[in-house]
């Protein structure tokens, strides 16, 4: 036993602990998504520089290492012209460090980039023959243009749909860049950055101001902003969202997708603006790196709402670095759905069988069209995201596969979804496992969805757990098996040999089925 024991610390398998064949097929375990390449972005901003390797160039790419150190090149660039010797020393470390653990990680390729506080000092170019010295390659120094192309690219990327004006705060500069669908308008830099704000008016909330009135009222960008949304990028808009997430209790602390109403966001920057930031409720939520930028970042925001009027703030976790992997994307990866192809990624990884949840979206479209409940093309794109994670939860114990796959699915990694979006789907797979009774179901997630969104939860989860009953989770059956309201009664047809898998628990489940939808229950076996 001792022996099993420190090889299983060693990381080793020993003989017997796992049959022969799975030991000969550890090495091809779909932990991963094994034709994917991992490909490496570092970002050197003026406030951070950071290291991000994703698992692969795809529409909605994960990141399996993410790690950043605050350098602060911008502390100090727009007062003194250049970059300070120990930002620029801490610099170079880092990214010496981020090099090797890009080779170490097996990455195919690493895009190098940088940003305004590089492009800006009177030493950028010898900083940058230094980097390019360390990472072996040429890095790209992003004109403020670019920039602010690659953070609409980024919202692009992860909101479905946008419409709206993309701001980028920055620790140099302030991007502002209107978006609508795919199309990206001509952006705009603004000198706004949290730490060349703060240097170029010594720390003086009143000159500070004064500048920011100034290039705010300048911006033709943001003058087309209303009525639509805002959709706020950056380390600093993140803080203020994270602090205002933890002082009103917020139950899904996701960055991505977060919203509040424009006078929400007002009020909240006027709050950020005139108290000292340790002072502020539940400031422990906020790194204590970024506390002292927190005024700036809410005075930047408080402008930029009173000159675009947008109906609400959006929050985009996805930006620039993002927005560098959706330009190298083909155009027919541009065009799929984020949402569907992170939900279909994961369906590969943890469902019994893949294709079984692709057939459940045509399965249950015939169902709702036959059912006379009327359905938005939102809603239909997010029942159809709920069947691809619908057997997630399979290898947990049966009294909590409803619950982690819950958990799973309200805190995974997705994008181009919102937090009641997000709500809907881990509910409609919550009812799929645990019945559709809300006895064990915290009344937290419920907050975050509408009752229409609940009730299309609740009959989703009724007509999966239908399908499963009757497929065992197994392609090529419920094609097969015709599911419909057929004069005001829902039939489920089992024809020829399956017409064998009928029975008392069926029929149990089609009832709690159509009782959701006011119909009685009818199975049609034909041998």
């Amino acid at each position: 036993m001792e022996s099993l024991l420190n090889n299983i610390r060693r990381g080793q398998s020993p003989a017997g602990l796992l049959a022969p064949e799975a030991e000969a097929a550890l090495d091809a375990a779909p932990g991963r998504l094994k034709h994917l390449e991992p490909i490496a972005v570092v970002d050197i901003g003026s406030n951070s520089v950071r290291l991000v390797v994703y698992e692969g160039l795809t529409r909605s790419p994960t990141p399996i290492f993410n790690e950043k150190v605050l350098c602060g090149l911008g502390r100090h660039v727009a007062s003194l012209g250049y970059l300070e010797d120990a930002a620029v020393a801490l610099a170079l470390e880092s990214l010496t460090r981020f090099h090797a653990l890009a080779r170490q990680i097996g990455a195919s390729s690493v895009h190098v980039i940088a940003t305004a506080a590089v492009r800006e000092a009177s030493n950028g170019e010898e900083f940058v023959a230094r980097v390019e010295e360390i990472v072996g390659q040429p890095i790209r120094v992003l004109t403020g243009s670019e920039e602010a192309q690659l953070s609409a690219y980024g919202v692009i990327a992860g909101i479905h749909d946008p419409d709206g004006i993309a701001g980028d705060l920055g620790g140099g500069s302030f991007e502002v860049v209107d978006i609508h669908g795919d199309d990206v308008g001509t952006g705009e830099t603004l000198p706004l950055g949290g730490l060349r704000l703060r240097d170029l008016a010594g720390r003086s909330m009143k000159k500070a101001e004064k500048i920011v009135a100034e290039a705010v009222q300048s911006s033709r960008v943001l003058a087309q902003g209303k009525g639509r949304d805002f959709y706020a990028i950056g380390g600093t808009f993140r803080a203020l969202v994270r602090l205002h997430m933890a002082q009103t209790g917020y139950p899904l602390h996701i960055m991505h997708g977060y919203e509040m109403s424009a006078d929400e966001t007002l009020e909240f920057a006027r709050l950020v603006r005139r108290v000292a930031p340790d002072s502020l409720d539940s400031i422990d939520a906020v790194s204590s790196a970024r506390r002292n930028l927190l005024p700036y970042g809410a005075m930047v925001l408080e402008h930029v709402l009173k000159r675009s009027q947008p109906k609400r703030m959006v929050i985009s976790a996805l930006g620039v670095r993002e927005g560098l992997l959706y330009t190298l994307l083909d155009a027919k990866g541009r065009e799929s759905d984020s949402l569907l192809a992170a939900c279909a990624e994961l369906s590969y990884l943890r469902s019994r069988s893949p294709r079984f949840a692709r057939e459940l979206c045509t399965w249950t479209d015939k169902f709702m069209a036959s059912s006379g409940l009327e359905e938005t093309g939102e809603e239909r794109r997010l029942r159809h995201a709920a069947c691809l994670l619908a057997d997630i939860g399979w290898r947990s114990h049966p009294d909590y596969r409803g619950e982690q796959s819950l958990n799973i699915i309200a805190y995974a990694s997705f994008t181009g979804i919102d937090h009641p979006g997000r709500a809907y789907l881990a509910l409609a797979v919550f009812y799929r496992y645990a019945g559709l009774v809300d006895e064990h179901l915290s009344p937290r997630i419920r907050e975050l969805a509408s009752a229409r969104m609940i009730d299309r939860a609740r009959i989703l989860g009724g007509a999966l757990r239908v399908a499963y009953l009757i497929s065992g989770a197994m392609p090529g059956v419920i094609n097969k098996a015709h599911l419909a309201v057929e004069h005001k009664v829902v039939v489920l047809h089992l024809p020829g040999e399956l017409a064998e898998l009928a029975g008392p628990r069926v029929m149990t489940r089609l009832k709690q089925l159509a009782k959701l939808i006011g119909r009685k229950a009818e199975i049609v076996a034909a041998e």
